[in-house]
């Protein structure tokens, strides 16, 4: 059970992920530098949303500043909210279609692009296993 003071300092952050598959089926996934919070973890790529912005503004700007390249928006799945020992996550993940450009990571340390069915075994940020998990669920469906 949290004491009064973690409970004071676990903030609540909004972040908006991407799901980016491209022409062959496969799908992108970046790993944290060791400079950033969860670090060598991989994850979908993105980012907080700030002020006056809505989700589906906030992923397309991240992508764009985090990889140098454009998405489109398929389909919004349901948010995933998970509580890591210093702040909670509410991730908001989005099934993206590349559109054009050249990844350049600006913030992470590697890229790669998977087969779905190869996501878990990766070592994932913990909010975003589940993201795997219903992106998996809904590929099936």
């Amino acid at each position: 059970m949290p004491n009064e003071n973690q409970s004071l300092t676990n903030k609540s952050i909004q972040v908006t992920c991407a799901i980016i598959e491209d022409s062959s089926g496969n799908v992108l996934v970046t790993q944290r530098s060791a400079a950033m919070s969860l670090p060598h973890k991989w994850e979908f790529p993105g980012g907080k949303i700030e002020t006056g912005e809505t989700e589906e503004e906030s992923i397309v700007r991240e992508i764009g500043e985090e990889l140098n390249i454009e998405i489109s928006i398929i389909r919004k799945l349901e948010s995933v909210t998970h509580a890591y020992p210093s702040f909670t996550i509410q991730l908001i993940p989005f099934i993206c279609g590349l559109k054009n450009g050249e990844i350049n990571l600006t913030e992470h340390q590697a890229f790669n692009w998977l087969n779905p069915n190869d996501l878990l075994s990766l070592n994932l940020a913990d909010a975003d296993i589940p993201v795997v998990e219903q992106y998996l669920v809904t590929r099936s469906e």
